[in-house]
């Protein structure tokens, strides 16, 4: 492995930026990928989260991008929500500041006219939503006739969004000779099958096990009865103020989400920050900034955010709920441990999340370690609508089936006239039973000559 990038086949430009940017060693995604993407093989490639795979595609491409002034873009890159766009844009902005290159990023949830006006005046990288890609293309506003490399990151987030459709339209109307550059943290069925529909021979780069988590992510478990329960173990630990100085938490959904924020918030005014989808971009683009820049140091989120946070030293990553799909579980823990720090990822079960936690072990192949609850803990008594039994309409005639079929008192018999039982067809039927023969439309005399001439 090199020592730094500057046994990397680089240009001066790429040098000094990554100085400024304290980068002295590539990552191991990053060192494997370089010399494939710059030969112009079409590349699959896999890595954990956290181990820096844009860098890992964008130094080569822009190696290879020359200087020019045309107004259509020559590479396009596809990620799964308005936050990554965001975040990688940005980093595509710090690695070329030595360099003349035209960066937009553009996605949904905001006007598509100013983003339209943003295109027609000339770019060179396209970062890009599919939704939002797709309906910039349709309209013609921008032209993907230039497009040379293709990069989709976060792909099997892509999948599990149902964005597929997408996907294989903007596949359909790209150049025949495209580059085509794949990355992913997992690598299901679905991201085998869509590399093989549209890239040809691609070559395959894994630098670790599908979803397995980095070493330097210390996981431990917690069971709990219920979630309120797991509140109050949250308010003990997140007192400690030193030890959690940067902590995100994520929620299986957005109404657990403002649930969390309220109660946090009333323990630790000031201190939190909560983001969903229902959000207004520019409200959740502020709150990443204030977790990031240490206003806040406790950031609430959804599944959804788990692809789009990009921040360093996130101490702590809290999973409230034990996610359902074992992806959700590896994109979430992957917040923490970037760069090559160390984080430590907590699991609170309950359970009837039992069956999911199975899942989470075989993906990433390993067990996590229970800790138990200390016994001062106070046990909530306070259920979700969701965690509380159902109970049976025992009383109820229609539902319940251990009562036999016995009539009650109040039961009726159906006059004679409710009995008739809807036969289906045309009204002919009765006209036919009645006069021997169907009646002619529109011939009133039809019937009476028919009588006459017998």
């Amino acid at each position: 492995m090199p020592n730094s990038f500057r046994d990397l086949n680089l240009n001066k430009f790429l040098w000094n930026a990554l100085d400024d940017l304290g980068f002295d060693q590539p990552t191991p995604i990053q060192e494997e990928s370089f010399s494939p993407i710059l030969s112009g093989h079409d590349v699959v490639g896999v890595a954990q989260t956290g181990t820096g795979k844009t860098l890992g595609y964008m130094l080569p491409l822009l190696k290879t991008l020359p200087f020019s002034k045309q107004d259509h873009p020559r590479i396009l890159v596809l990620v799964p929500t308005r936050e990554l766009v965001v975040q990688v844009v940005k980093a595509i902005e710090a690695v070329s500041t030595y360099l003349s290159v035209r960066t937009l990023g553009v996605y949904g949830g905001t006007n598509i006219n100013t983003q339209k006006a943003a295109v027609a005046e000339g770019q060179d990288i396209i970062v890009a939503t599919p939704g939002r890609l797709y309906d910039l293309a349709a309209s013609r506003a921008l032209q993907l006739k230039s497009i040379q490399k293709l990069v989709i990151d976060e792909v099997d987030v892509m999948l599990d969004l149902g964005f597929r459709p997408q996907l294989q339209n903007i596949l359909d109307i790209l150049p025949d000779k495209v580059q085509h550059i794949l990355f992913s943290a997992t690598m299901s069925e679905a991201v085998e099958e869509l590399s093989h529909t549209f890239f040809k021979s691609p070559l395959k780069i894994t630098t670790a096990a599908s979803g397995i988590p980095l070493d330097n992510i210390k996981q431990r478990r917690y069971r709990f009865p219920n979630w309120y329960t797991k509140v109050n173990y949250l308010v003990q630990e997140l007192a400690q103020e030193d030890l959690y100085s940067k902590t995100l938490i994520f929620t299986k959904n957005k109404r657990r989400a403002d649930l969390l924020f309220e109660q946090l918030t009333e323990a630790f005014p000031g201190e939190c920050a909560v983001i969903h989808s229902n959000k207004t971009q520019n409200y959740r683009l502020q709150q990443i900034k204030y977790f990031e820049e240490g206003e806040v140091r406790i950031l609430i989120a959804t599944n959804l955010m788990a692809r789009g946070i990009d921040i360093d030293n996130i101490t702590h990553v809290i999973n409230m709920d034990t996610p359902q799909y074992p992806e959700n579980y590896i994109h979430r823990i992957g917040r923490t441990g970037r760069a090559g720090n160390h984080g430590v990822a907590l699991l609170f079960t309950s359970p009837y999340e039992e069956e999911f936690l199975k899942e989470i072990k075989q993906t990433i192949n390993q067990e996590i370690p229970i800790v138990a609850i200390s016994s001062d803990l106070v046990l909530a008594t306070q259920l979700l609508p969701e965690e509380r039994p159902k109970h049976k309409e025992i009383n109820n005639p229609i539902k319940s089936t251990s009562l036999g079929d016995e009539k009650g008192s109040a039961f009726q018999e159906k006059k004679e006239k409710n009995k008739k039982v809807n036969q289906g067809g045309s009204y002919k039927r009765k006209i036919k039973q009645k006069y021997k023969k169907p009646k002619t439309r529109g011939d009133k005399n039809y019937n009476k000559r028919n009588k006459r001439n017998r």
